[in-house]
């Protein structure tokens, strides 16, 4: 369907997964500092500046190296944005540790159905008209529609994937300080025990083994229905 040469797909598949990641990282600070944590806005890392973002192994290695196998999608993440969850809690509560856990996540899932409108909104005419300024307008629509269809893809994905609850994607986050918010530390305490480094291995366990349709069935079938 998408005929392009690589000289275009490259591109836009690599800016359409920075917008996913950088997008996702920035909305942590950005809703930490609505409940008055202001570090993350103090490090510079609210700003748009790839540069500011970028991490060596997610943003660049682990995607090329998808690319390379030739993976159907490609994945990666930023550097972490810091929050100082103890300030969030002082200002708003488990409430507000929800909601800075959860807001990568809500970015990537508002972005995808925003993403899905512009593709309904090409393909069915209503932006037609856009087209008409451009010595190749066919081709142009193409890049386009193709640069939404990947942003779409990677903004699931990457909202899938970090709702699995294992430290230290948002999921374990998002689930403990939902039970905190209704007097419930099990969660809480059940990640607590559970060390990064541990919580990554067991992710690989699942990416690597048929447990991956733990994500893979979840993805395809929201993209289904955003399509």
């Amino acid at each position: 369907m998408f005929d392009l040469p690589l000289s275009f797909k490259i591109p836009i598949m690599i800016i359409a997964l920075l917008v996913a990641i950088i997008g996702h990282e920035i909305m942590h600070g950005f809703v930490a500092l609505k409940f008055g944590d202001t570090t993350a806005q103090d490090a510079g890392r609210l700003k748009i500046n790839p540069l500011l973002h970028i991490d060596l192994v997610g943003s660049i290695l682990l995607p090329a190296l998808l690319f390379l196998v030739n993976a159907p999608f490609l994945f990666g993440w930023a550097k972490p944005v810091p929050v100082r969850m103890d300030r969030v809690i002082y200002r708003g509560g488990y409430f507000g540790a929800f909601a800075v856990s959860i807001a990568g996540v809500a970015y990537n899932f508002a972005l995808a159905i925003l993403t899905a409108l512009l593709i309904y909104a090409f393909n069915g005419g209503i932006l037609a008209g856009f087209f008409e300024y451009f010595s190749n307008p066919n081709f142009v629509a193409l890049l386009v529609i193709y640069f939404f269809l990947q942003l779409l893809i990677y903004n699931v994905v990457l909202a899938v994937f970090n709702l699995i609850p294992i430290p230290p994607l948002d999921g374990s986050n998002v689930l403990a300080y939902f039970g905190l918010m209704f007097r419930n530390d099990f969660f809480a305490r059940l990640f607590e025990r559970v060390p990064p480094m541990v919580g990554m291995v067991v992710l690989m366990i699942i990416l690597s083994t048929p447990l991956s349709s733990i994500i893979s069935v979840p993805v395809q079938t929201i993209i289904n229905l955003l399509l």
